[in-house]
């Protein structure tokens, strides 16, 4: 029986694919990256990609794709995407920068099948194991959701933990520039960090801003057609409905507003890859967070591969 609590675990009962030499042909590849090593507050970002998948299990569905009566469109056809779970990145334990490359190893063997990246954590740090593994493809623009500002330099001596994947990625040649929206609330950001990101060139929209303004206007300063990368830090949205995470910031993002940045994201952009990171199953015994994150995860894919349709008919 199709029931989502029958049957094998994987990304919304999507194919599983453990042989990574048999990617090619797929439009996103799901794979998870479990640690939380790196997390200086809660750990518990390990079990993400696990309890996202097994929450992906309720919106299930097959070839047909799935309706969305107030679009008037039926998304995730077979015809626009084809989706396969590749399982986890290997993860040694309690060695995070081990486990980093592993990650990196992993999204360089995905993009090589030709297939997009769409990256479940885990804590932050992910990024910059995701974003290094680019660093061979064309440069990109980085749109990151969050409650943070993720530009620390290092913290007692370590430069790749959770607070720092934006400052690393500051530091590739690829990537064009950063979008931060969503950033609230007193620690943020150190004054330190602040001057360094505006020193960058980063875009940072606070959550206010991007409710004043709307979710277009917040990323028109980036051109029509960029590649972008986004990163999906789950503390963006208010904690009432996404209380599983690490570093929990009051204020924040709704689901659909969230829906709405993302939509203009596809509609706007090429997306390259994306990392949903920061969901701690631990912290959340009704589970809503990773039902947050796989929902969102959906229309977010469904989007960029509708929008990708819709282009080539044009």
């Amino acid at each position: 029986m199709d029931l989502p609590f029958v049957g094998l675990v994987t990304f919304a009962r999507q194919p599983a694919c453990p042989d990574w030499n048999l990617v090619d042909g797929a439009d996103v590849a799901i794979l998870g990256v479990p640690i939380d090593t790196a997390s200086s507050y809660r750990v518990g970002t390990r079990f993400g990609p696990r309890a996202i998948r097994e929450a992906s299990m309720f919106h299930g569905f097959g070839p047909e794709g799935v309706f969305d009566f107030e679009d008037e469109v039926t998304y995730l056809t077979r015809d626009e995407v084809q989706i396969v779970d590749v399982g986890d990145a290997d993860v040694i334990y309690a060695d995070t920068r081990r486990s980093l490359a592993t990650a990196e190893q992993a999204v360089r063997a995905l993009l090589d099948a030709g297939t997009l990246p769409y990256i479940l954590g885990g804590d932050h740090s992910i990024t910059m194991a995701t974003m290094s593994a680019y660093s061979e493809q064309p440069p990109m623009h980085i749109v990151h959701l969050d409650a943070h500002f993720d530009f620390i330099d290092e913290r007692n001596g370590i430069r790749w933990g959770h607070g720092s994947p934006m400052r690393r990625s500051s530091e590739m040649s690829h990537v064009k520039g950063i979008t931060t929206l969503g950033p609230r609330n007193m620690a943020a950001v150190s004054r330190k960090d602040w001057e360094a990101a505006q020193a960058y060139g980063s875009h940072v929209a606070s959550l206010r801003k991007v409710r004043m303004q709307g979710a277009e206007a917040s990323l028109r300063h980036i051109p029509a057609g960029e590649r972008v990368y986004v990163s999906i830090d789950v503390d963006a949205f208010d904690p009432s409905i996404a209380p599983g995470t690490a570093t929990i910031s009051h204020g924040g993002f709704s689901y659909y507003e969230v829906k709405d940045i993302l939509r203009a994201v596809a509609q706007r952009f090429e997306v390259v890859g994306v990392d949903f990171v920061e969901v701690s199953p631990p912290y959340d015994p009704s589970g809503i967070t990773a039902l947050l994150a796989a929902r969102t995860s959906l229309d977010f894919i469904g989007s960029i591969f509708h929008e990708r349709a819709q282009r080539r008919k044009a």
